[in-house]
């Protein structure tokens, strides 16, 4: 078992698809104006929905899931080889995001903390943090 996809919140979802496309590299394959937007990641999906859209249901849902929706800041933590942290580092002073944190853990692993336009906590973090291998 794995986690196929990990969900954030964003009132904004203009800013939020200008802000993963950038830092992503890519763009979304699936996007519903004012609702949701939907990334493809190696073996899972980032989901960013409009809490305001997703908390009650629609009346031309073909799919209806169960309501959901959050309010504040999230987390959502991306898988990064211990070899890709200084390509990150520069990266993200490329995009002008700046790093909140930056934690080295005792054990060898890695965390950089910095925040989305919706104030969600973004974190690259070696696989190392929990022990898994850099290739799992």
């Amino acid at each position: 078992m794995d986690i196929l996809e990990a969900i954030l919140y964003a009132d904004d979802l203009d800013a939020a698809e200008t802000f993963y496309r950038r830092l992503l590299d890519r763009s979304p394959i699936v996007k519903q104006v004012g609702r949701h937007i939907f990334f493809r990641l190696e073996r899972t999906m980032l989901l960013i929905f409009n809490p305001e859209a997703s908390d009650h249901h629609h009346a031309d849902d073909e799919h209806p899931i169960p309501c959901h929706g959050s309010r504040g800041e999230g987390h959502v933590a991306f898988a990064v080889d211990q070899n890709e942290l200084d390509h990150w580092r520069r990266r993200l002073g490329e995009l002008e995001i700046a790093i909140e944190q930056e934690i080295d853990w005792p054990h060898g692993a890695t965390s950089i903390y910095f925040r989305d336009p919706a104030n969600n906590s973004i974190e690259l973090a070696t696989p190392s943090l929990w022990e898994f291998d850099e290739t799992s």
